[in-house]
């Protein structure tokens, strides 16, 4: 089962912003998986924007490895803002899913995990997943 911990931005609600890191906190001292999307947001294009420098923040308050992991199938869904003003497809989409080795707790940065995350991505482009 999936569960969702929302985050807002320090700027517009700092006591959600902090909760949210408390709640990532409490989820992986109890050994549970947690995953984030690091960018913050989606993309218009499809690509990968910068990773937002959380994922450090987590990191810093609980040393876990990370596992980089890339969702590919996903532009053009109705989720991504490639329709713009289309009616999403009715018909199901296949995502592919490719993970990578974990990153130990202390050489992960949000630029190392960008990079590995867009190497799977290049990967997926090229067919090799």
């Amino acid at each position: 089962m999936a569960k969702a911990i929302p985050i807002d931005s320090e700027k517009s609600d700092p006591q959600a912003f902090q909760q949210a890191f408390d709640e990532v906190a409490k989820a992986l001292a109890n050994g549970e998986l947690v995953g984030i999307f690091p960018e913050g947001k989606l993309t218009g294009d499809g690509s990968i924007a910068i990773f937002r420098r959380g994922i450090e923040r987590i990191i810093q308050r609980s040393p876990v490895p990370v596992i980089p992991v890339h969702l590919g199938g996903l532009w053009g869904s109705m989720f991504s803002r490639k329709a713009k003003w289309r009616l999403p497809r009715l018909k199901w989409s296949l995502v592919a899913v490719t993970v990578d080795e974990p990153i130990a707790a202390n050489a992960v940065t949000a630029d190392e995990l960008r990079e590995r995350v867009v190497a799977l991505q290049e990967q997926y482009d090229k067919g090799a997943v």
